[in-house]
């Protein structure tokens, strides 16, 4: 049962240590949207966050925040495999937390490859559909800022977990429905 956990504990650090190398690999490539200072306005990850540009600069504390949480799982596992330990929240608890720490990345680009979201880079192969959900009293979004109020919640179907961002202005969801209509 340790041998067990120790190896499940060891591929999810896998997992997250290749899903954040592709990442970066993918943000050297071409951004084709957002582009403009503007275009960087009218799209949001987090509804009271603007988002980062794609590039290492912009992501500086996102990559340092993430690198910093890959080495302490890692330290984790290895002061585990040596010391012996089999205490259940010793690895639930790490692994909890960095599910949500993804999210550092203020980050939603377009490339000619696929998207990026966070640390998630999604191919165009594995998306299956989009949809755009208007923000009003009922969504979840609302009474964040006046800009979401009157905006979009684009959410995109995956192969495997959806991805989602805000748009604040309809000439984005125009601009944005485009090109998703030519890629999905």
């Amino acid at each position: 049962m340790k041998i067990l956990f120790n190896l499940l504990f060891f591929v999810v650090i896998a997992y997250f240590s290749y899903r954040f190398i592709v990442a970066l690999i993918k943000m050297k490539q071409k951004i084709i949207l957002p582009i403009s200072e503007n275009e960087i306005n009218e799209i949001r990850k987090h509804p009271h966050k603007k988002l980062k540009k794609a590039t290492y600069r912009a992501q500086k504390v996102g990559i340092i925040f993430y690198t910093c949480m890959l080495l302490f799982l890692f330290t984790i596992f290895i002061i585990g495999m040596y010391e012996g330990l089999f205490i259940l929240p010793f690895y639930l608890l790490p692994v909890l937390i960095f599910t949500y720490a993804s999210d550092v990345f203020n980050l939603f680009a377009l490339t000619n490859e696929g998207i990026l979201s966070g640390t998630r880079f999604i191919p165009w192969e594995k998306m299956k559909s989009f949809q755009f959900i208007e923000i009003d009293m009922n969504h979840k979004f609302y009474g964040y800022s006046k800009e979401t109020n009157s905006g979009y919640e684009l959410k995109i179907k995956t192969a495997g977990f959806p991805v989602s961002c805000i748009i604040t202005s309809e000439e984005m969801k125009e601009q944005l429905q485009r090109y998703l209509n030519k890629k999905i």
